[in-house]
């Protein structure tokens, strides 16, 4: 049989666009020679839809268009399977299933529902689907299938040390008899998760003797992004077909002669898919939220560079601004280094200096603060002018603003509430400093994009003389080990001390400083996600709260 593996972009809601692309897909796999193409969960309705299932007509619609994908088959010698929403029993107590159907000659030929709904990070699908009782399997040109949808494949006891559910609906469908085992999966990007996934697909296709198939969703729909990243491996566990990652594709794998199209990675460096995430992440927010241009405000500083060079590949130069906003504290070098990186990068680029702006203020609260001395309230102060400018200049321009704070700034609450924080995205805000670093490395990696002064020089808010981020917070070197440890894997102070070879009260000042900013974390722009636990729906935490650290 010769399946045609085909990831493609969804836009949640976009029923005329996904059905589009189905289409364009299906017609490519026919003109190959494909007896089945296969696309990933949810692909006609987008994933994921949220409480956008909760709407009668988002769920008639969805029906709807699944007879219309049917139609598409009718008359033609190429079968469908692409996930959907398929109507639950009344008896579940849910109105719905996440479903594979199988179509061919124009009508269902075959339904299964996903078992294993998962519960944990960013994924509540216990929320809205039913589970299956039971699957079975479909035979299909002399192929015994075993269809599984994304989280069925997770749950295989000789590879995972600690399992989240009782069952494995792939060794369940495997007793049954099955040749073949295809995956349509909607299964978001962060660090490492490719790698992951490859090694647990091919330890299920070592296991069970059979060959292994994963079609993965593609693009950016809110905080998450899809990779792509679609496999085929042979029973050995040898990756016989690849999609591309991080942009549509479709591959194309023969299931008897265990051969296939494999693309090439571009480089395996995994900061270099991080960086490509992120582009895709920015990009597909931008778009699918109707917009196409985006602002910047450029400070000098590595983290607005880095953002700005991320939009700019993401949008194209033409559709993306750069706004410097000096004040008094602000360094003729960072004002260069701003002006030069829109000049390297081809952005528009203006200037709004603030000083005046920020002593009318001053002299308005002259009346009720002027007995007090002066602190974080006049550098904040800044930061929120700076705000404002932008998001006028959105209003005007029908543009987002990008956020540019990192994962380091926003996990110890070094950030301001409108001021900085203000913006439609946090492109970076899932990147630690140090990553920073290295991604801007990687955008100088053909000729110098950054300036150099940029890299170089010690990281500042200039809201005040000669200020540093070290006057604050310890050294990214030593911050950043703290917060991967404490926001990533939960770790306490004494573990976190012991391993970091540091004081447990350097350490617990950190941890405290985390805890008391978690109310500007949670009024904070998306953030693209690309770790395990990212700020935002995935990390659910009380505001209100007392911690002991």
């Amino acid at each position: 049989m010769i399946l045609a593996l085909a990831q493609i972009n969804p836009t949640v809601g976009d029923f005329l666009g996904n059905l589009s692309k189905i289409a364009q897909f299906t017609k490519a796999a026919a003109d190959q020679g494909a007896h089945l193409v296969v696309f990933p969960e949810m692909a006609i309705c987008g994933y994921p839809p949220a409480d956008m299932l909760e709407r009668p007509a988002f769920l008639s619609r969805s029906q709807e268009a699944l007879d219309e994908v049917a139609a598409m088959t009718a008359g033609r010698d190429i079968a469908i399977l692409c996930g959907c929403i398929t109507p639950a029993h009344p008896s579940t107590g849910k109105r719905m299933m996440n479903s594979a159907v199988l179509l061919q000659q124009g009508r269902i030929a075959f339904t299964q529902s996903k078992r294993l709904l998962p519960y944990y990070d960013v994924f509540d699908e216990q929320r809205y689907f039913a589970s299956a009782e039971s699957q079975t399997l479909y035979n299909f040109a002399g192929e015994q299938m075993a269809v599984t949808i994304c989280e069925d494949a997770w749950n295989d006891k000789n590879f995972w040390p600690h399992r989240l559910y009782s069952v494995d609906p792939v060794e369940q469908l495997m007793q049954q008899g099955a040749s073949l085992v295809v995956n349509i999966s909607a299964s978001p990007y962060y660090r490492n998760k490719r790698e992951l996934r490859m090694k647990m697909l091919a330890a299920s296709a070592r296991r069970h003797q059979v060959p292994v198939v994963m079609v993965n969703q593609v693009g950016g729909n809110d905080s998450l992004i899809f990779d792509g990243t679609s496999l085929a491996l042979a029973p050995d566990g040898r990756c016989i077909a690849r999609g591309a990652s991080f942009q549509e594709d479709m591959v194309l794998v023969d299931t008897k002669a265990l051969a296939g199209e494999i693309r090439p990675e571009k480089e395996s460096k995994e900061d270099v898919a991080v960086y490509d995430a992120l582009v895709l992440g920015t990009r597909d927010y931008v778009r699918k939220c109707g917009f196409s241009k985006a602002i910047v405000g450029l400070s000098g500083g590595i983290d607005s560079a880095l953002v700005a060079a991320i939009a700019t590949e993401a949008l194209g130069k033409e559709n993306v601004m750069g706004v410097g906003m000096p004040s008094e504290y602000s360094s003729p070098g960072s004002i260069d280094d701003a002006r030069q990186l829109a000049k390297n990068l081809g952005i528009h680029f203006e200037l709004i200096p603030i000083q005046d702006i920020f002593h009318a203020h001053l002299s308005a609260l002259v009346p009720i603060l002027q007995d007090r001395p002066p602190d974080t309230t006049e550098e904040n102060l800044q930061s929120r002018i700076r705000g404002t400018l932008l998001m006028a200049l959105s209003n005007k321009l029908s543009a987002l603003v990008l956020t540019t704070g990192n994962k380091s700034e926003m996990s110890v609450g070094y950030c301001t509430l409108y001021g900085d924080m203000v913006g439609a995205l946090a492109v970076i805000g899932d990147v630690l400093k140090t990553t920073v670093y290295r991604l801007s490395y990687h955008v100088n990696r053909d000729c110098e994009i950054i300036p150099l002064s940029t890299l170089t020089k010690a990281p500042s808010a200039e809201l005040r003389p000669d200020q540093k981020d070290t006057d604050s917070l310890p050294p990214y070197e030593m911050l950043d080990p703290i917060l991967e440890a404490y926001v990533e894997r939960a770790q306490g102070t004494d573990v976190i001390a012991d391993a970091q070879r540091q004081e447990p009260e350097d350490v617990r000042k950190v941890l405290q400083l985390v805890e008391r900013s978690e109310y500007k974390r949670q009024q904070a722009a998306p953030v693209l996600k690309v770790t395990e636990k990212s700020f935002g729906s995935g990390r659910r935490l009380p505001i209100a709260v007392k911690v002991q650290v």
